[in-house]
């Protein structure tokens, strides 16, 4: 055993790309669990202040502002992290300078447009919307514009390898931000509703997105030199769009639970079916560490021409992937109802969502972050297909499972839905790639 520490340590106290994506993994992770800290002790301080019902609420409008998020970047927040490995690879600078601007344009457009069409249609649609979501919905669109830049400037951190900035804007300094935003709020005597938690949500986004630009831009000057940019917009576009289904359709996947429980049952259900899904995701954080970590290195050993080693480290990220997941899985299981207490007494009740919603995370981690393979490596257009018809399959199975059996019925739907796109990359990868991405398969 302590051979193989020492094996470990030494591994990642290397120079390798191995090295390198496994720190880094790791740094991703701890940063990951740290905002998962923060948000878990914000949500807590958000439910126990407000009550299941306001709680309710601040979590559905939180999930449509996820959802527009996810959309503002088309795709871009995605296919930068496959253009500036590549690029930089071939010091081809003249076309990193114009995706880097145009990436830029393009979001801060489309987040804008998306912000005023939002604003119309609540108007126009005003008379056919709960009355306690309307006010909160028109308040969190606010902070679009600040969000999707956020989460552009993150996927460009990433795609220069810079875990730092990329991630502890979003994950770190945003949570506590809003939670200081709300402290402030309460010692201010502001009633504590969902109107006073988005409020302050607003206020800390757009307080993230200032301060990592402030920080950020200053680096991408030093590691670009000026210069002309190309810009190819029609095969950027190209690209990312593919790019905008996928991103939309795992959007929709993670959240159309929310969003038809909604139609069916009250806020405070819908808050404690979200404590238990904002819980048991955890177990994602390993799976978002490792696809940011290697996410590049997929794009640069592609654009190296070097499929023996792409191929094994592919393996190698699979692994990375289930295991720690797997082992996620068991500790949060065991401790569901602690940490559902927290919420509050009555938050225990879906406890047993938990294991039906872990079923399915993790049988996805035994295929690895398969879709960060599928858009860097040029397969972005299938990975789009897996993933509308997962997303039809989902709202088929939500809205038939939800009026009968309630929270179990979404937790069933979205477990289930997350099992049957895993086969479906597992097959795609095996037949577009030749790599077997199974973790508990042989090589």
């Amino acid at each position: 055993m302590i051979a193989r520490l020492i094996a470990f340590r030494n591994a990642l106290s290397g120079n390798s790309d191995n090295s390198v994506s496994g720190r880094n993994a790791i740094f991703a992770f701890l940063i990951r669990v740290g905002s998962a800290g923060l948000a878990y002790l914000s949500q807590i301080i958000l439910a126990r202040w407000m009550g299941s019902y306001e709680y309710g609420i601040y979590a559905y409008v939180w999930v449509w502002l996820l959802l527009l998020g996810g959309v503002s970047t088309i795709g871009f927040n995605t296919a930068i992290i496959r253009f500036i490995p590549e690029y930089t690879e071939k010091q081809d600078f003249n076309r990193l300078r114009g995706v880097l601007f145009q990436s830029r344009l393009v979001t801060l457009v489309v987040s804008t447009f998306l912000m005023c069409l939002s604003f119309a249609l609540l108007w126009l649609l005003k008379d056919y919307v709960q009355d306690y979501f309307l006010l909160p919905a028109i308040i969190v669109l606010v902070c679009l514009p600040a969000y999707a830049i956020t989460d552009l400037h993150d996927s460009m951190a990433r795609g220069y390898s810079w875990m730092n900035m990329a991630l502890i804007p979003p994950f770190l300094l945003r949570p506590l931000l809003i939670l200081f935003t709300i402290l402030i709020a309460n010692f201010m005597g502001l009633p504590l509703t969902a109107v006073t938690a988005i409020s302050a949500a607003v206020i800390a986004t757009w307080l993230t997105s200032v301060i990592q630009i402030v920080f950020l831009e200053p680096r991408i000057r030093k590691e670009v030199p000026k210069g002309e940019k190309t810009l190819e917009t029609k095969f950027w576009l190209i690209t990312a769009f593919p790019i905008l289904l996928v991103e939309s359709f795992v959007m929709f996947l993670q959240n159309t639970d929310i969003l038809v429980l909604s139609q069916y049952h009250p806020p405070s259900e819908i808050a404690h079916y979200y404590a238990a899904l904002k819980t048991i995701n955890l177990i994602t954080f390993v799976h978002f560490a490792v696809g940011t970590a290697v996410a590049n290195r997929f794009s640069a050993y592609e654009a190296r021409g070097d499929k023996k080693l792409l191929a094994a480290f592919i393996r190698q990220s699979v692994k990375w992937t289930f295991w720690p997941s797997f082992a996620a899985a068991v500790i949060l299981l065991a401790l569901g109802k602690p940490l559902l207490w927290l919420f509050g007494a009555e938050f225990t009740s879906a406890y047993n969502v938990m294991f039906v919603l872990a079923v399915g995370l993790v049988i996805k981690s035994m295929f690895g972050p398969a879709e960060n393979i599928l858009n860097m490596l040029g397969e972005q257009k299938i990975c789009a297909l897996v993933l509308f018809v997962i997303a039809l399959v989902n709202i088929g199975l939500n809205f038939l499972l939800i009026p009968q059996f309630g929270l179990m019925g979404a937790a069933s739907a979205t477990s289930l839905s997350l099992t049957l796109a895993a086969v479906l990359f597992f097959i795609a990868i095996r037949v577009r790639l030749k790599i077997n991405i199974f973790a508990l398969g042989k090589d």
